[in-house]
C-alpha cells in the first residue's frame, strides 16, 4: 500500500488533504474561540453602587462588565426632553417608562443620559421634569434598546410616545451627545436631600426596580459544537484520502491477480495444444 500512496497522483491529493484539514482546523480554532464569551458580573460587583463615569464612558458601546451595575450620578435634568417609553409591564400590568435626559455634572464634552424616572398607568400622571435644579440620583445602568417598529406617537398632552428606550434614537431627538446605555432610577433626592421623583409620597408616579439579571453560562454550546464539528471535519479529511489509496492499492492488487490467472490459463492452453499437436506426429 506504501508503494501506491508513493504515487504521484496520492501525494498531490495528500497536500490537498492537509490545506483543507489546516483550514478546518483554523475554522474550528476560532469557533472554539468564540464559545467561551465574557461572564456577566457577579451580584456582588453590579449591587456596590460605583460613580456612573467609573462604570461606563459616554458613546462607547456598553460591555457585559459595565451593564447592570448600580450607579451613581449627580446633575440636572434637561428641560422639555421628557418622554414616554410605551408598553413597560409593572407587577402584571401593561404601562409607560416616564423617561427624561439627564446631564451628569461629571460627564465628558456635557454628554447626557437617558434616566427612567418612574412608571405609570397613563402619561397624564407622570411628574413634571424638575428641570435645572441639582438633583442626586441612584439606579441600575442597562444596555440599549433597538430602535422598534412601533408607531411614534404623542400623548394628550404633546409629550412623545417610543415603542422602545433606545438611547441612540433619543440622542438624535434631543439633539445632544450622550451614553449609549441608560439608568432606571430607584431613587432622587434634591440638594436638601429630600425624594423627589417616583420615590416621594406626592409622586403619581411608581419607581421601577430592575433586579440584576440572573448569571448565566458563559460557553457558547452552539460555538463549541461547531468547533468539534470542524475538528471532524479536518479528521475526515485524512480519512478519505486514506480510504482512496486504500481501494487505489485493492484494485492494483485484483488486476495483478486477474493477469496472473489469465496468464497461467493461456499457458495451460498453449501447453494443452503442444501436446495435441505431438500426438498427431
Amino acid at each position: 500500500m506504501l508503494k501506491t500512496a508513493l504515487q504521484p497522483k496520492w501525494i498531490g491529493t495528500l497536500a490537498l488533504a492537509l490545506v483543507l484539514a489546516t483550514v478546518f482546523v483554523v475554522l474550528s480554532a476560532w469557533q472554539f474561540s468564540e464559545s467561551s464569551s465574557e461572564p456577566p458580573p457577579t451580584e456582588e460587583v453590579t449591587e456596590t453602587p460605583v460613580p456612573l463615569t467609573e462604570a461606563h464612558q459616554p458613546q462607547q458601546p456598553m460591555t457585559v462588565a459595565e451593564a447592570d451595575r448600580i450607579v451613581d450620578v449627580s446633575g440636572e435634568f434637561l428641560e422639555d426632553t421628557q418622554v414616554i417609553i410605551d408598553e413597560r409591564l409593572q407587577n402584571g400590568t401593561s404601562g409607560y417608562w416616564v423617561v427624561a435626559a439627564f446631564r451628569p455634572d461629571d460627564a465628558p464634552d456635557d454628554n447626557i443620559i437617558p434616566v427612567v424616572r418612574g412608571w405609570v398607568t397613563d402619561p397624564a400622571e407622570a411628574d413634571e421634569l424638575p428641570s435645572g435644579e441639582p438633583l442626586e440620583i441612584q439606579g441600575r445602568l442597562l444596555p440599549p434598546e433597538a430602535p422598534g417598529p412601533g408607531q411614534r406617537g404623542m400623548s394628550a398632552d404633546g409629550t412623545q410616545i417610543f415603542p422602545t428606550l433606545s438611547p441612540a434614537e433619543l440622542i438624535n431627538v434631543w439633539d445632544e451627545p450622550g451614553y449609549s446605555g441608560f439608568v432606571v432610577a430607584f431613587e432622587s433626592s434634591d440638594a436638601s436631600g429630600a425624594e423627589v421623583g417616583a420615590a416621594s409620597s406626592s409622586s403619581g408616579m411608581e419607581p421601577v426596580q430592575v433586579d440584576p439579571q440572573p448569571e448565566t453560562s458563559d460557553i457558547n454550546w452552539l460555538n463549541l459544537f461547531y468547533g468539534v464539528e470542524w475538528t471532524v471535519f479536518a479528521g475526515f479529511a485524512f480519512y478519505l484520502w486514506w480510504r482512496l489509496v486504500k481501494d487505489a492499492h485493492e484494485k492494483q492488487l485484483e488486476e495483478e491477480r486477474l493477469d496472473r490467472e489469465w496468464q497461467e490459463q493461456w499457458r495451460a492452453e498453449q501447453l494443452a495444444l503442444r501436446q495435441q499437436t505431438q500426438a498427431k506426429d
